[in-house]
């Protein structure tokens, strides 16, 4: 399976495009890696690319880019809000599929090495990729910036990984590292002050505030018997977070690193943030990624504030998104596009190179039906069936939800909502599975079969083509007969107003069931062992007749 990276550079340079397009252009011709986002920010004077692909590419990749910002970055003569040390400040690599953070480590390593023989810059590892402990964390990589490297290096403690102890005047230092998925986000305030910003934001990072006696700010400070500062800890684990004030906007920001979006999602720090600044006066105006972010992210955060409104969660994927949209403000500073900032929607998006049967028109895939190829055919139009039995299953589940007087039941029919539609996503992906499955025996047959080698291999794919072509709708029978008895609750317990919604969703459910049952027969015709499929897909069949008959007769007893 092919492994996938992420790497964020972060490059110190936010308003010249000239710069700006050369290292982009660095990474976008680079083969085997996908340019996914350049974010640039005037008052930072900081750029944030954001590219994918299989580590030996990202690898050269980062390497290209780094060596550019060398050349056309000095940073001998930059200035920007943000903390920095480098041209190319921070380097992270993200495993993304089929790659786990030890092995991505020796390719940090490799990259460090070229960057510190090569382009003469100091090399400091951090996060997962750090010799020792003190470099975990950039924040104590990066301390002193710039204007402190040249005493830094001259710490043993602070010798870099690679390369000499000796400053690189234009270029600084660099920090490369293999972390997890980190969201960089900012939430923007109704405020222009500097300092009030920075309150809210020592109120809910991690780190929090140095404590004082008396005045909060200019209190003597507290220490410890070891004569460190005391702390008094923010609200939320996982969060970094700086206040400063964005020109371009007019208004203050909080710039928040979230390195922990399992622990604490987007959605946490949103609220809480929201809690803090109106303790202080304050109001939230909106707020903005930098970068992509994980689709569960958006999905967590659309139903979190979709139960806050006491509404249903078995809402299409889409309206889940548009509501996390909304209630985070991501449009309020610039445009939040799911297909360009959601990191899987953009992947499938350059990645695909076919149209999905799913992503057609209903005309369309009537048209693609109606075709002289035998693909798509019933198999497909089963599981599609099935797909519509469960979208009026979690749209009676809705209706249901959102009946007046029946707030009480909000969570009851927002759970069986959920659970169809995820029955309904399933039976989506069937759809192509089952052209695909049978495209996959086509090919076997067109197999050479001119010497008995050949004709062996031939009959094995044919065979092994066969079984997983009843393997498909067999799943399309076991998905679609779990969704009888969401249906015949709905029935029993829902609007009754729907009630002849959850019988067709029945009959919808009978029809994908047996035509997925024909296919299955078909599929296996000429195999002498079938792996106990058939006999799988009779017992469905049988359980489907009883099962369908009891829900329509009770519906039919009602109507």
């Amino acid at each position: 399976m092919t492994q996938i990276i992420e790497c964020v550079p972060n490059f110190s340079e936010g308003n010249d495009k000239e710069i700006l397009d050369s290292i982009s252009l660095a990474i976008s011709t680079s083969k085997g890696v996908h340019l996914l986002n350049v974010d640039p920010g005037k008052a930072t004077n900081r750029t944030v690319m954001t590219f994918v692909g299989d580590p030996e590419s990202v690898v050269r990749a980062a390497y290209n880019a780094i060596k550019v910002a060398s050349e056309k970055i000095d940073m001998s003569k930059h200035k920007g809000e943000h903390p920095r040390f480098g041209a190319t400040d921070v380097c992270p690599l993200i495993p993304v599929s089929n790659i786990s953070f030890e092995e991505l480590i020796p390719y940090a390593e490799k990259l460090g090495k070229m960057i510190a023989d090569n382009l003469k810059i100091p090399v400091y590892l951090y996060e997962y990729a750090a010799k020792n402990y003190k470099r975990k964390n950039l924040a104590a990589v990066r301390s002193g910036e710039y204007e402190g490297l040249k005493e830094k290096l001259l710490d043993k403690d602070w010798k870099p990984d690679f390369g000499s102890a000796v400053i690189n005047k234009k270029s600084g230092a660099l920090a490369l590292g293999v972390r997890d998925f980190l969201i960089a986000y900012n939430i923007n305030l109704n405020t222009k002050s500097t300092r009030l910003a920075n309150a809210i934001a020592f109120d809910v990072r991690e780190k929090g505030r140095i404590k004082r006696k008396g005045h909060p700010v200019i209190g003597d400070i507290v220490y410890d018997n070891d004569g460190n500062p005391q702390t008094i800890p923010g609200s939320l684990k996982y969060v970094k977070a700086i206040g400063w004030y964005i020109e371009e906007f007019g208004v203050s920001q909080i710039s928040m690193n979230l390195t922990n979006i399992i622990e604490t999602p987007i959605h946490v720090v949103f609220d809480e943030v929201v809690k803090k600044a109106e303790k202080r006066g304050a109001r939230v105006t909106g707020s903005e990624l930098v970068g992509l972010i994980p689709l569960k992210s958006m999905l967590d955060a659309g139903r979190y504030f979709l139960k806050k409104q006491n509404r249903s969660i078995g809402i299409p994927e889409s309206d889940i998104i548009s509501i996390a949209i909304e209630s985070l403000g991501l449009n309020e500073v610039k445009e939040f596009n799911p297909k360009k900032n959601i990191i899987e929607y953009y992947l499938n998006s350059i990645v695909s190179k076919n149209n999905k049967l799913v992503d057609l028109s209903v005309k369309e895939f009537s048209d693609e039906v109606t075709r002289e190829s035998p693909a798509p055919g019933g198999g497909s139009v089963s599981a599609y069936l099935g797909t519509l039995a469960s979208s009026l299953g979690a749209m009676v589940a809705n209706l249901s939800a959102n009946k007046r007087g029946w707030e009480d039941k909000v969570d009851l029919f927002s759970d069986l909502a959920y659970q169809i539609n995820f029955i309904r996503n399933e039976l989506l992906d069937l759809v192509d599975e089952d052209s695909v499955a049978f495209n996959k025996i086509m090919e076997s047959f067109k197999l050479p079969k001119n010497t008995e080698e050949e004709i062996k291999i031939r009959l094995n794919s044919i065979n092994k083509s066969s079984l997983y072509a009843a393997e498909v709708p067999l799943r399309v029978m076991k998905k679609s007969y779990s969704s009888y008895e969401l249906i015949d609750k709905l029935a029993k317990e829902g609007n009754p107003n729907s009630i002849s919604d959850a019988g067709v969703a029945c009959l919808c459910t009978y029809s994908a069931i047996y035509g997925a049952y024909l296919n299955v027969k078909i599929n296996l015709k000429e195999m002498s062992e079938d792996r106990g499929i058939m006999k799988e897909a009779e017992n469905i069949i049988k359980k489907s007749n009883s099962y369908k008959d009891k829900i329509l007769k009770y519906i039919e007893g009602e109507i």
